[in-house]
Formats: structure tokens, sequence, C-alpha cells
């Protein structure tokens, strides 16, 4: 005890102490490897009974302050092990990955250790070598915050047995529910639960179930689990709601002082059909020079909704609006994201006003921001303007908008030549919409229609998001910036490779460039299989994100761009129009503070740092939400074509089969390789095809295929197709999903692939190239943990030093250098 340098401290605390936790660490340390709890006692001294039990409390509250981490009986020091801090992802099948905070590949997760975590949980690993199909594997050392605990599921009730079945497959824990927690609920009948105590390896976790939803099968139910499943903000709370009541329902004269009157230019909204939100209105002119005005007037959301207000807070919470196919969940309440906010036609609105100046090479060279007073003159649609573009007619008393109109058409030509000037690259994918009945239930499913008004508009946005960065950039602001990186050096080979396969020979760069793709679009713009490939570059790219680093956009070939133009549906285009404006107050005069009266905010690094990873998370928490929406519209829809015939294209392939897309409705299903029954298929993941051992009949991407509708599981959202020639004779059943068959033993020693599928690319389609472009429908933290210790723990940042000066933890696997304490 006389050793130890902090035994005076540990004498004030405690009478009878025994060695601090920083002397036991410091024994650990110098005996150079892990101690057992015996090992550490004798090393201490420590004999006498009461002592002994002292030092089994402290070392077990030290394993679980992560000062210590327990490995088979034997205590080690998380500085000699590589941590790894993350989240859950759950999987049906039961075993789990962890996705580091780092953004590195996923680990996986054993089903033993799953046993006791939930999906969504943020824990601290430690790998532990490559399981038998050479999958990087780690073992969960800490719960460092658990999930939500509020869970929707299904009541199923067996021999008097309560339980509800999660409807997130990733969370694969029935939940016990004892008699006293059940609220009257039914078997079959859709409801909250609420954990109370979490599972074991031998005990199932317990809860309480808080809120009966319906049954299973009510319209609209999808939703309500979505909403659950990815723990969405939807009700608006009472404060909330008085903030709201206290605005007035027009803009008054006392509002439009300071501000520049804009009420007597033609602004215009153009939108879908069925759009209740309206953003952005645009005006264009002719100057003198030969150059050409550009007003783009966006909704003045920041005037309204002030930093740190309930309704603020609310709005940071949601991170931006969901768009399901039959209804919107909004950013903010609907008096406002329809009312009050938008610039609805023929009423006074307050904005903020883009005015630009772009030339006869439709290069922007010059801008200005102001806040402003509008008055949309007349809300079009984008089919009303493109049969205009295209015949010359519009509607009776819209007549005096024509030679706007085609002002902001002759924008567009110099934008778009800009835009292929520049080798920004060129989507042109297909989606659909699902068209509801009175039953709200699917009647058919037809594609969106993408027209020269869609293009106009997306040209305009995108010019003032390019400007409104420069602005901030100029005025030596920050904010957060739209940024997509250029795709990874092993994706763009793969990429290379597929096409290849089919005949396609492009250019590659030593650094990825725009233009060679942008040159590849224009290529295949005639081939049958063109949307196919498209797809497939897109799953080759990375997802757009929101950072306070200006690192450009690949996608669009811009040095500078952010979101600014949709502040009723988007948090970051809400944070740029309050860092303009506090940006526009300082050039006037000097500011001490970092707010202004009117809605200016300056926002600081660390601000914004973390309000960027909140708000790609919150996109991609919709996407996902609104997918699996989707996915199962689609499931229930297909539900009465089980038995027929349609024509599909392949679009990906995996070692247990091949998906196929409907071509009528881009419906996904999986031809299962046990239904493909002519043959022994096996997959070749470089060539990317399934080839027959006997027939070498060959299965690739964008192949055309005859399928039948073989299964619909609504519960898993999945669709099974066989194809028309391989048909099962009457009673046989096939075509179902079976269990994957096991990875040869060649095919072990494979690199490790990271568990986010195919869809994560996909979903960036119009996300990475557009500004507007959203899908329309009716509308109707916790903080981490940080564990103690001087552990190096992934997913916190590192020093550059640090970075370079060590072996990646996978790297010290394969090597051998790093595995089970």
């Amino acid at each position: 005890m006389s050793k130890d340098p902090y035994y005076k401290r540990e004498q004030e605390k405690y009478d009878d102490p025994i060695p601090s936790r920083e002397y036991i660490v410091d024994v650990i340390r110098s005996n150079q490897q892990s101690m057992s709890r015996e090992q550490i006692q004798r090393a201490l001294k420590i004999s006498q009974e009461h002592h002994v039990e002292a030092l089994r409390r402290r070392l077990n509250a030290m394993v679980r302050d992560v000062d210590l981490v327990l490995d088979k009986e034997l205590f080690e020091l998380p500085e000699r092990l590589d941590l790894v801090l993350g989240k859950v992802i759950g999987h049906k099948d039961g075993m789990g990955f962890l996705r580091p905070d780092d953004g590195s590949d996923d680990w996986l997760i054993s089903h033993r250790c799953m046993r006791r975590y939930f999906h969504d949980d943020q824990v601290l690993a430690q790998p532990i070598g490559f399981n038998h199909r050479g999958r990087a594997e780690c073992r969960i050392i800490k719960l460092m915050a658990a999930r939500s605990p509020q869970i929707i599921g299904t009541v199923r009730i067996k021999q008097d047995v309560c339980c509800v079945i999660p409807k997130d497959k990733r969370i694969q824990h029935w939940i016990e529910i004892p008699e006293a927690a059940r609220n009257q609920a039914e078997a079959d009948q859709v409801v909250v639960v609420e954990i109370i105590t979490r599972p074991a390896y031998q005990r199932k976790a317990q809860g309480r179930i808080l809120e009966i939803l319906d049954q299973e099968d009510q319209v609209g139910m999808e939703i309500q689990i979505a909403l659950r499943n990815y723990d969405l903000p939807h009700a608006w709370s009472s404060q909330v709601a008085k903030q709201v009541h206290q605005f007035p329902d027009h803009v008054t004269s006392d509002e439009c002082v300071d501000r520049v009157d804009l009420r007597h230019l033609p602004l215009v909204t153009i939108d879908d059909e069925d759009s209740r939100d309206f953003d952005d209105a645009v005006y264009a002119e002719p100057l003198a020079d030969g150059t050409y005005k550009l007003l783009v007037a966006i909704a003045d959301v920041s005037h309204y909704v002030k930093k740190d207000s309930l309704l603020d807070q609310e709005a940071l919470a949601r991170g931006n609006s969901v768009y399901f196919p039959s209804q919107v969940l909004p950013m903010l309440p609907e008096a406002l994201s329809n009312g009050l906010c938008s610039l609805n036609e023929k009423v006074d609105r307050l904005c903020m006003a883009c005015d630009m100046v772009i030339n006869t090479a439709g290069e922007l060279i010059k801008f200005q921001f102001y806040p402003a007073v509008m008055h949309s003159h007349k809300r079009l649609t984008y089919t009303k303007v493109a049969h205009f573009l295209s015949t010359g007619e519009l509607e009776a008393g819209s007549e005096f908008l024509q030679p706007h109109l085609l002002h902001l058409q002759a924008i567009y030509g110099l934008l778009s030549q800009a835009r292929e000037q520049r080798g920004a690259i060129g989507f042109e994918t297909q989606e659909m919409k699902f068209v509801f009945g009175q039953d709200a239930r699917i009647q058919t499913i037809v594609p969106r229609v993408r027209n020269d008004a869609h293009k106009i508009i997306e040209e305009c946005m995108i010019a003032a998001n390019v400007a409104a960065a420069r602005f901030v950039l100029a005025n030596k602001g920050e904010t957060l910036y739209r940024v997509h990186e250029s795709p990874s050096e092993e994706k763009l080979m793969a990429f290379h490779s597929l096409l290849a396969e089919k005949g396609i020979s492009i250019t590659k760069p030593d650094e990825p460039h725009p233009k060679v793709y942008a040159k590849l679009m224009k290529q295949i713009a005639e081939r049958p299989d063109r949307a196919q490939i498209q797809i497939l570059l897109l799953r080759s790219m990375k997802q757009a994100r929101y950072t306070a680093a200006n690192e450009g956009h690949f996608g669009l070939a811009l040095e500078q761009y952010a979101h600014f133009t949709s502040p009723i549906r988007r948090y970051p285009d809400l944070q740029l129009h309050r860092e303009i404006r506090y940006l526009l107050v300082r050039s006037k005069s000097k500011l001490k503070e970092k707010w202004t009266p009117d809605g200016g905010y300056l926002y600081d690094a660390e601000e914004l740092d973390a309000l960027g990873l909140h708000c790609s998370m919150t996109e991609r928490r919709a996407d996902d939400a609104t997918r699996e929406v989707s996915d199962w519209l689609k499931c229930e829809y297909m539900q009465q074509y089980v038995g027929q015939e349609f024509d599909a294209q392949i679009v990906s392939l995996t070692s247990f089969g091949f998906f196929a897309r409907l071509n009528d409705w881009f419906i996904d299903g999986l031809v299962h390789i046990t239904s493909l029954a002519d043959d022994f298929y096996q997959f070749d993941s470089e060539r990317q095809h399934l080839l027959g051992e006997h027939t070498r009949r060959c299965f690739k991407i964008t192949d055309k295929v005859r399928i039948r509708v073989a299964h619909v599981n609504l519960e898993d959202k999945q669709i099974d197709f066989v194809l028309h020639d391989m048909v099962p004779p009457k009673g046989q059943t096939v075509g179902k999903r079976a269990p994957m068959k096991k990875t040869p033993a060649s095919a072990k020693k494979s690199k490790a692939k990271s568990s986010r599928q195919r869809n994560q690319g996909e979903d960036e389609v119009k996300k990475s190239t557009t500004s507007k472009g959203k899908p329309k429908a009716k509308s109707k933290g916790k903080p981490k943990a940080k564990p103690s210790g001087k552990a190096k723990i992934k997913g916190k940042k590192q020093s550059g030093a640090t970075k370079n000066s060590k072996l990646s933890t996978r790297e010290k696997l394969k090597k051998g250098q790093l595995g089970s304490s």
C-alpha cells in the first residue's frame, strides 16, 4: 500500500482502504499481460478476507467503467486492446453487426452474443478474429447506451403465456409480458411495448404493453409500424402547439419593415399536382448585356422558427419531413409547413431571396441574398409548364406568364450546358408512384414522369444552393455542406469489370472524375439495359452526407454545394438560412453575440459537426422508413398476382440467387438458387454471374427473364419469383426462400464485406444529384457515454500520428497480431 501514490486520497475516503484504481492499473501494466483476480490479489499483497471482498467489488466496478476488460477470468487493460465503439445492427437470422461510429467496415456479432443485445444499442466491442467464413468478428464488452425502450410488435398467446414478437425483424427477441403488464391486449393485436428487463443468455426480455394500435391488417398500419420501428417523432406536444398558435395567420405590415418588396414581380411556384408545401418560387428576366437575372425566393422559415425554441427543438429532432407514399410526416406543424411559411398562391409571404446573374456560358457570375416579402402570382405544376413548353398553350388566366416561363427555359438551357461542360453525372432513373383508391389501398402503380419543367426547377435550385455555399465561404462563415465524395477504388474496379462483361469500355482515370461517368451516361443512352447500368453506377457511389467541411459534390461536379432551398422540409437548409441572416447583419455592423433579432445565428464548428451527423442520420432514417413502407405496400399489391407471369430484368446477384425487377412496376423479387432446378449453379463474384455447372447456362445483371410470382411474405416484406421454364410440378414447393448454403472452403478466405447491402447507393438516386425532386403526398439522444481509461477506441477521432503509425485492427487480425486476450 505504501507504493500506492493515491493512498492518502483513499484514506480520506475509506476507513480501511484498499489500493486505488490507478495503482491496480499500474500493477497490471507492469505485468505486461492480463492477470487473474488471484494474481492481482497476490501482487497487491492482499490477504484479509474483507480486503479480498473489497478488491473483488473494485475490480467489477473497473470492468463496469471500462477501466479494465474481463475476458475468461483475466483482467486486461483497454489500452492494450483495439476497442470499437459503434451501434448494433440486428439481422433477421439472429446474428448482428457492429457499425463503427467512425464509418469503417462492419464487424460480425455472433448469435450467442446477440442474445443479450438489441438492434440499435450503442456498445463498446473488441475484435476477436475471423469466423469460419472469413468474416471479421467482434464481441461486445460493454453496453454504452441502450436503444429506445419502446418496441412495436404483435401479441402472441400460447398456453396462457403472452409474448410480443417485434415487427422489426432486426430484433430477434420475443418479449414476455407478465399478466399484470398485459393491459388487456388480445392475440394478434399490434401493440407498443416498453422493455422493463433486458434479455440475458438464459432469460427472455420482459416488457409492459403501453399502447394497443389495432389489428395487423388495418389500413395504414404499415406506417404506424414504421413510425415506431424507426423511432420517428410523430406527435406535436401541447407546448409546441401553443407556440404555433401564437403566430398570426398572415404576414403583418410590421414584418415587412427592412425587407425588399418583391410583390410586383410575377414569382411563381412550380411543383407536383398533389404538393401542399411550397418552399420555392422563381422568376427570370434577360438583362441588357445578354446575361440573365434569376431570382429564387425561398420560404423564410428562420423568421418563425428561432434557434433553441420548442418548435426548433422538435424540428431538429425530426431533421426532415418524411414522405410516405400516402401521407407526409412534416418537419414543421402544418400551420407553418402548409400555411404561414408555404409560398401559397395570391398571398403575401416572407422569403429569403437569392438574386443571381447567369452569363451566356451558364456561369453564376453575381449573387446577393436579402430578406424580402413576395406574392406568388400563380401556383403552376410541372405538367402544365411542360405542356406549355412543348405546345405553347397555357391555361386561361396565366397567359401573362408566358414570357417569364420562356426566360426560365432559356436559363435552363444555359445552366444545363454548363452542367455538361463541368461533367456532372446525369442520372435518368425511373421512379414509381402508388395510386390509392378511396379505401386507401393501392389501385395501381404508375411511373413518375420527369419532364423539362422538373429539370428547369432542378437547375434553378442547384444554382441557388451553389450561391449560398459561396456566400458563406466569401463571408468567412461556417455551415453544413452537402458533400458527395468520389467512389472508392474498390467499388469502381468492380463497376468497370461489370461494364467489361457487357462489352462497354471507358477510360479509367488515375483519379475518379465525374466527366468519365457523365460520358458513360451518354454512351449507354440508347441501350435497352441503360437503366440497370445506371443503377450499377449508383451503387458504386458513396452516399451524400452533411458535414461542416467543404469537400465538394462529386455527382454534380461542384466544388461548393450546400442545401438552401427547402427549409420547410430539411433542417440543414434552415441552419443555412440562419447563418446567412447572421452574416448579412455582420457585414453592416459589428456583432458580439451569436444571435440576431431577425432569426440569424452563428454556428460554431462543434455545433455543426454534431448537427451534420444528426441530419445525415435522420435522412437515412427517413429513407429506411419509407423504403420499409413501400416494400410492404408492394407485397400487399403483389398478393393478387401470385401464380401469374411477368417480364423482368436481373438487377443483382448473390450466392443464393438473383433479384429480378418487374418491367411494369419496378418491383423486385428473389429467384432463389434452389428454384433453379435444371442445374447446380455457382456464383462468380468477380465476373458477377451465376453459372450452371453442366448446362453452362449463365445469369448476369441486366439479363431479361420471364418469371412467375411464386410466393409473397407480407410479414417479412419479401417476394419470391421462379423462372417460367422452371415452374415446379403441382404440389411441389420450389421458390420459397431457403437457408443460405455454406460458403465453400475455397471462398472462406475472401475479403469480408460490409453488411450494408445493395440498396444503400441506389437510395441516393436523386439526393446526390438534385435539390428538389421530393416525393409528394397529401399531408395529413441521449449523449454517448465515454469509456474511461486510455483505450484506443475506434469510432472516436484519433490523431494523425496514431492513425499512420499503426496497422489497422483488421490488418493486425490478418497478421495474427491481435486476438482474444
